[in-house]
């Protein structure tokens, strides 16, 4: 059996070496540094261009419990990441250099990878396309050959998730604008004139982040940061993602000066989104200003807001189960084109789209962990989202079905980490996706 295996970072290596441990001969193609990226520094696979941290090891955290699915799945580079650890709290933070050349030599030295350093220009198949947030433009002019025009995002325009759990709705109202939709599609934080100059003042003094170089991308009109539209006048948000027409408040009767939207993410309402609140602010300065919105002083954040560059597929409208291509069931996507965030969630999906393309080769059916568990949650995510409001996003307890019953707040994260932990080590058994593992093994020996 053979595979190529297009991207040499996170996702791809992670792919590469589960498709490698399954019998399989793997082509991993990376066109560095033939072709240059404008953030990479060297030619080595992994490479950690932005943050040093994978985020926390806690399992009472959402990437703490991501990390242990995986490590229970069997990643290669969380263990590179362990003996790369720096002084990080909670956190793996790593040394770069140790831990890309930790996974480098590690991944080349495997007898069933052959690293070729190419541009790919074309989809293979079968394959896992890992291209990353910098895919090239020939690779992506394929992409959207094959996939279709809308399919391929080039930057994301990000505006934050808040957990419903975390929200006073006593001071909130459900009520879709005119009346529209399904009544409780929407929950709208009224502000009066006083409020509303507040914000706004604060939006404009706000610190923004500022990136790298090839970060930067040209604001479109339609899609402007929130603090951008506050400096542009001190009506533009009213008139703007902040209108009232059409959404009267009915504890007064009247519609109120200003109105911040927030939209159902998922189906159970655990995940809240800022409508038209896509923003560059530090995340400091999220939770400072936001938090003076109505109804959200305590606001926990799932997803925080940002705008960068960053090619990835319109997933729930453009891939199939497993995501895979639409007309060719062998082409598996991973990482952070798919419309994941972080590095953590990148090598997850990673992971598991080598299990998947090696077991689509042996002529066995995917497997995917159930919604219960924060890798199962991320897939359906990327499987289920609304089409038409599609952005990327990271793990999160929001993604886990809910628990039954009345929890106590307190408890739901402790509750919501051991029934993922029970689930995923059932899906483990009853998948068989490690024994196919210690076969491959026991047949190179």
């Amino acid at each position: 059996m053979n595979a190529t295996v297009v991207g040499g970072g996170l996702a791809g290596s992670e792919a590469a070496w589960a498709l490698a441990e399954r019998g399989v001969r793997v082509t991993l193609c990376e066109m560095r540094p033939n072709r240059k990226t404008p953030a990479h520094q060297t030619d080595r696979l992994a490479e950690l261009v932005c943050s040093n941290s994978f985020k926390s090891v806690d399992l009472t955290n959402a990437h703490g419990l991501l990390k242990a699915e995986l490590r229970a799945l069997g990643s290669i580079l969380l263990p590179c990441a362990d003996g790369a650890r720096v002084p990080g709290g909670t956190a793996l933070a790593v040394d770069r250099e140790v831990f890309s050349r930790a996974v480098h030599e590690r991944v080349i030295a495997h007898p069933n990878i052959t690293l070729m350093r190419q541009e790919v220009d074309q989809l293979p198949s079968p394959a896992v396309i890992a291209t990353g947030p910098l895919t090239s433009e020939r690779l992506a002019g394929a992409l959207t050959a094959r996939l279709g025009s809308s399919a391929l995002a080039f930057y994301d325009a990000i505006a934050p998730v808040v957990s419903s759990d975390s929200l006073d709705h006593g001071r909130l109202y459900a009520l879709s604008r005119y009346g529209k939709g399904g009544g409780d599609d929407y929950l709208n934080a009224p502000l009066d004139a006083s409020a509303y100059e507040a914000f706004v003042d604060a939006l404009v003094a706000a610190d923004q982040f500022h990136g790298h170089e090839f970060d930067e991308v040209p604001y479109f009109e339609g899609c402007l940061p929130v603090e951008e539209m506050a400096r542009r006048g001190r009506e533009t948000l009213r008139f703007g993602p902040m209108k009232p027409v059409g959404l009267p408040d009915p504890r007064t009767g009247r519609e109120p000066y200003a109105v911040v939207q927030l939209r159902r993410e998922d189906r159970a309402g655990q995940m809240w989104n800022l409508v038209g609140f896509q923003t560059r602010l530090r995340i400091p300065e999220q939770q400072r200003v936001f938090r003076m919105i109505p109804g959200l002083e305590a606001a926990e954040y799932l997803r925080y807001g940002s705008i960068h560059r960053n090619s990835y597929l319109n997933s729930p409208a453009s891939l199939g189960p497993g995501l895979t291509a639409k007309g060719d069931d062998q082409i598996f996507f991973a990482g952070q084109i798919t419309g994941v965030e972080g590095y953590t969630e990148s090598l997850g999906t990673g992971l598991l789209a080598g299990i998947n393309l090696a077991r689509r080769l042996q002529g066995l059916p995917i497997a995917i962990p159930p919604a219960t568990t924060m890798l199962g949650g991320l897939y359906r995510y990327l499987r289920e989202a609304d089409p038409s409001h599609f952005q990327p996003m990271n793990a999160n307890f929001g993604l886990l079905d809910p628990l039954p019953g009345r929890v106590k707040k307190d408890r739901k994260k402790e509750l919501l980490v051991e029934r993922a932990q029970a689930d995923f080590a059932a899906w483990l058994n009853e998948s068989g996706v490690l024994q196919e593992k210690h076969l491959a093994a026991d047949e190179r020996r």
